[in-house]
């Protein structure tokens, strides 16, 4: 309860390290060619910038990076960041009436003028949201950093356009005062996985076979399988087993770690 554990994904290393361990441990488990790859940096959409697909060759795979036990992902947030600047005009406070413009009170604005009720803390399941992560500044410049989530692609789209449009209205009263940079990070793995649901029933079948309860069900965040998806390796997330995550309440039960590890060893078997 005092630093972050890093379960995410440390647990997911762990797992497949170990599934691998016992494969070679046991050469009488049958089953065909297994490829592994790690990838780093996938929480910003960037850990598969450099992963060679045809090289890695396999028709589909699977990412160990979800929560609790069960838990089965086919469908994550398209996601962006977004990087506003504010300029502003700094004198002399006792000579500032009608030639200072604040930048940090424009920044105050800006965001006052998103939605209060699409934020993190008031959203779940498939609603979207903007996320406010950083802010800096004084009079002459403030910048703040969004990251921009929706499941729905049009809803996604509709969210940046936001952003710009604010960014308009309120250069219409500050003249060239506000700046926006939006970059997409990723898009939602559904559209690349639903040709080819068999390869999430096989890991429902196989969370069956050692006892587990499978729950499929959106990601509300990311995962290095929706870029890798839309490069051609369809590749739904199967839970790791921690819990909290992001979060110096993080935990991790040894349980839930072999529970996924057996489910690497079924689905192996099965593919």
């Amino acid at each position: 309860g005092t630093t972050l554990l890093g379960a995410d994904d440390k647990a997911g290393l762990a797992e497949i390290v170990t599934a691998c361990e016992y494969l070679i441990q046991h050469p009488e488990i049958k089953h065909g060619k297994i490829r592994v790859g790690f990838t780093p940096d996938e929480e910003i959409g960037q850990g598969a910038d450099h992963f060679d697909v045809a090289k890695f060759g396999c028709d589909f795979a699977y990412t160990m990076d979800g929560g609790a036990v069960g838990e089965l992902e086919y469908e994550n947030f398209n996601a962006a960041g977004a990087r506003i600047t504010f300029k502003g005009r700094n004198v002399h406070p006792g000579m500032a009436k009608d030639k200072m413009i604040n930048s940090m009170l424009i920044a105050n604005q800006y965001m006052s003028m998103l939605p209060e009720s699409e934020t993190p803390q008031h959203t779940e399941g498939y609603e979207g949201f903007y996320h406010l992560v950083s802010m800096e500044g004084n009079v002459e410049q403030s910048t703040i950093a969004y990251i921009i989530r929706d499941h729905d692609r049009a809803k996604f789209e509709a969210r940046k356009e936001e952003l710009k449009r604010i960014a308009d209205e309120l250069n219409k009263t500050y003249p060239g005062c506000v700046e926006v940079e939006i970059n997409d990070q990723y898009y939602n793995m559904r559209e690349k996985v639903e040709p080819v649901m068999h390869i999430v029933s096989l890991v429902e079948e196989a969370m069956k076979e050692v006892g587990v309860t499978p729950k499929v069900q959106p990601i509300r965040g990311g995962t290095d399988g929706a870029r890798l998806s839309f490069e051609g390796l369809p590749c739904p997330n199967i839970f790791a087993g921690g819990v909290n995550f992001h979060s110096r309440f993080e935990y991790l039960p040894i349980p839930s770690m072999e529970k996924a590890m057996e489910v690497i060893l079924q689905i192996v078997q099965k593919a």
